[in-house]
């Protein structure tokens, strides 16, 4: 196992910058809205043109790369940078995909990040941190084999390895759980940092499973993180959305029948309920399909009514669109959710360039990151990594 170097990157540091970055699997850049205008974007790269468009939009092009990460080496990469951040596709480990694991075409790019990184530590340029983001699925994925693989992977390069689950339901009120894989190639000042057993706001079962299911020698080189836990959100789903937005018009009533004669009967209680509290409620639809007590398929629209939307998706397959139900006692109305509202539950500001087509944007959010989950990484973990390991090159030098 070859161990990475670390830079003191005292001219970053002496700069005021907290830290620099790579963005691979870009997409729009809600990492980098998430890290926030102290970091510094090395290098972003994503395939998807209409994702491109919008990461140009909002922070230029001057160091973004479109195109396949397949094609790109270790020499394409400026600097050496802090963190390497990967967001990589998610289609073959979830639960919505074919279950294909890194061994499928799009999930299956995490190798070629991995590659990029060994490529970097050959040359001296390793990032200190590296950060790997999907879905939960992950842990469970050919039996926990792919989670294990992705660990194995940093560790084999020398890195320290731990992960997170984090539902943006903390920051945002989108029902919208996440699991981030955080290597560090240094230890010194990460003591402060490393929970002794696993951190209960950020650890669930399958995680401790997934853990409990890694070889000794991956094993060996885990730790717990010791993030904070957020503090309470005060937002809720009813402030997020709009009266009347642009672009989406509420449904006639009578589509608005439809949608409710689709609900079961616990949905429809949900319904009444909401009714009885005298209160305007706000709540969340997806259509899914279920079987009925004779085990036919049927189509039903499911509502919550807890504050929260469900989890964003992208528009490809079913119904991926959210719908609002708004309640005033006895009047009920509906409609779709709105790309910026959904902007919102991604944790961006309304001056974030969002693209013109609805369809574009809802896949530009459905694949993102929440943005306020990467500050709170940013702030509580990789900072005081960076800072510390930038101290320590000081105290050394001196």
């Amino acid at each position: 196992m070859r161990a990475v170097s670390v830079p003191a990157n005292l001219g970053v540091a002496d700069s005021g910058a907290m830290g620099t970055f790579y963005e691979f699997f870009a997409g729009g850049g809600m990492t980098r809205a998430g890290l926030g205008p102290g970091w510094i974007c090395l290098f972003a790269n994503d395939f998807d043109a209409a994702k491109a468009k919008s990461y140009r939009a909002n922070w230029g092009d001057g160091d973004f790369r479109l195109g396949d990460i397949a094609t790109l080496a270790a020499s394409d990469l400026p600097g050496q940078a802090d963190l390497a951040w990967a967001s990589f596709p998610c289609q073959d480990l979830s639960l919505a995909g074919k279950g294909g694991g890194l061994g499928g075409a799009r999930s299956g790019t995490f190798w070629r990040f991995r590659d990029l990184l060994r490529g970097l530590a050959r040359e001296g340029r390793a990032p200190s941190l590296v950060a790997a983001e999907n879905v939960c699925g992950l842990l469970t994925s050919n039996g926990g084999a792919d989670f294990s693989a992705v660990v194995g992977a940093l560790v084999d390069l020398g890195y320290r390895v731990g992960a997170m689950v984090i539902d943006a339901e903390r920051f945002t009120p989108q029902s919208r759980p996440r699991l981030f894989i955080v290597g560090v190639a240094r230890e010194l000042a990460m003591r402060d940092l490393i929970a002794t057993e696993p951190v209960d706001w950020t650890t669930m079962p399958a995680l401790r499973a997934a853990h409990a299911r890694l070889p000794n020698s991956v094993a060996a080189r885990w730790v717990w993180w010791r993030l904070p836990e957020p503090p309470r959100r005060n937002a809720g789903l009813r402030d997020v959305i709009e009266d009347e937005p642009t672009g989406v018009a509420w449904r006639e009533d009578e589509e608005t029948r439809y949608l409710l004669s689709l609900m079961s009967d616990a949905n429809r209680e949900k319904l009444r309920a909401a009714q009885r509290s005298g209160e305007r409620e706000v709540g969340a639809v997806y259509r899914r399909t279920r079987r009925d007590e004779n085990g036919a398929r049927v189509q039903r629209a499911e509502v919550r009514f807890d504050n929260l939307a469900g989890c964003l998706r992208t528009p490809a397959g079913g119904s991926s669109r959210q719908t609002l139900l708004v309640v005033e006692g006895k009047r009920v109305r509906s409609r779709l959710i709105s790309p910026r509202e959904c902007a919102r539950l991604m944790g961006l500001s309304d001056d974030y360039i969002l693209p013109k087509g609805a369809t574009d944007a809802f896949h530009l959010l459905g694949d993102g990151v929440v943005a306020p989950v990467v500050r709170h990484l940013a702030e509580h973990l990789f900072e005081p990594l960076l800072k510390g390991a930038v101290g320590a090159a000081r105290i050394a030098a001196e």
